[in-house]
């Protein structure tokens, strides 16, 4: 379907101070057995149906990551993208979109912009974000590079503490900012009904 709609999502990652630190993660996580259900999987594909493609890029060294890397991989897509994008990020993924919106001038016309759960800064219980990932002071950037910007946090969320929705709010003036509750926390979820009914109001904005 030629007219079909893209949605480029930016999955999560994590960050390390140093390579001891790194190791000690490798050797201590968790190891799963079963795959697991996420919401941005089938479920957003068979929600959306056919009017949508959906990209999803496999950003580089998730479990280790670096701005910059990221920065090449996602420019990288660049001239296979069409105006009236969707974007979402996820996590690490929303603190990178985040940045490099702030940034950055993106080549396409941004229909809507998704950040869920992103953090804000390096004030995370159980984890460092470093890696370049750091926010500049002004994200004014950010706050006009769509008429649609969105930042969905949840109430109970153990690894990005829900005040970061609140540092993002007195930097962005036009974003919606949404505070969800029953989302097992960090999105452990593996439907998330919500944004699928806002990214196809999303066609109503398209002109």
């Amino acid at each position: 379907m030629k007219n079909k709609l893209q949605i480029l999502y930016i999955h999560g990652g994590e960050t390390f101070k140093n390579r001891k630190d790194y190791l000690n993660f490798l050797k201590n996580r968790e190891i799963p057995l079963e795959e697991k259900n996420k919401w941005h999987g089938a479920f957003l594909k068979n929600s959306l149906g056919n009017k949508f493609d959906i990209i999803k890029p496999r950003m580089p060294l998730a479990d280790n990551a670096k701005y910059e890397d990221w920065k090449i991989h996602f420019e990288r897509h660049f001239p296979y993208l069409k105006n009236n994008i969707i974007l979402i990020g996820g996590s690490l993924g929303g603190i990178f979109l985040a940045k490099y919106l702030s940034e950055n001038k993106f080549p396409k016309k941004i229909l809507s912009l998704y950040l869920i759960c992103p953090p804000y800064d390096n004030s995370l219980p159980g984890e460092d974000l470093v890696g370049g990932f750091k926010l500049p002071t002004s994200l004014s950037r950010l706050d006009n590079c769509s008429s649609n910007v969105n930042l969905l946090f949840s109430q109970d969320d153990e690894v990005v503490p829900v005040f970061h929705a609140e540092k993002y709010r007195k930097k962005l003036k036009k974003a919606n900012i949404i505070i969800l509750n029953g989302k097992n926390g960090h999105f452990k979820v593996s439907e998330f009904p919500e944004i699928v009914e806002m990214i196809k109001s999303d066609l109503k904005n398209i002109k």
